[in-house]
């Protein structure tokens, strides 16, 4: 029924300003502006990422949002270059190495926005 669907996802953030400045600025993402109920939108592949103010933040602890990537590694190193700091795990099932953590099929890198929402890069690995 909604396959044909375009996506929206909502990110909740608590300054705009800093939160723009972080999607924009570090994440290279064009801005697409404001919209009359005061979500800040951009176009992101075929999707769309709208920031909503939310001025007691969020307490997710999931990843919020996943952009895949064509290479994991060139891109970690572009974003570290624009100040994006990537998580680290040593867990049972889940261990990070250079910030890359294999999950089956796909290579995952974890990284938080000025506001605390998990984001995540993947990669898929060639079968």
């Amino acid at each position: 029924m909604l396959s044909d669907s375009s996506v929206t996802t909502m990110l909740p953030v608590m300054d705009m300003d800093r939160a723009r400045a972080f999607y924009e600025g570090c994440l290279g993402l064009r801005p697409g502006g404001f919209r009359p109920d005061g979500k800040f939108v951009y176009a992101v592949g075929g999707s769309t990422l709208a920031l909503f103010p939310k001025p007691e933040g969020t307490k997710a602890d999931h990843t919020a949002i996943s952009f895949q990537v064509a290479d994991i590694a060139a891109t970690i190193e572009a974003l570290k270059r624009a100040q994006v700091v990537f998580e680290d795990y040593d867990f049972p099932g889940l261990k990070t190495v250079n910030h890359v953590c294999v999950l089956g099929a796909e290579k995952a890198a974890w990284f938080k926005d000025t506001e605390g929402n998990y984001l995540c890069l993947h990669e898929d690995i060639a079968t």
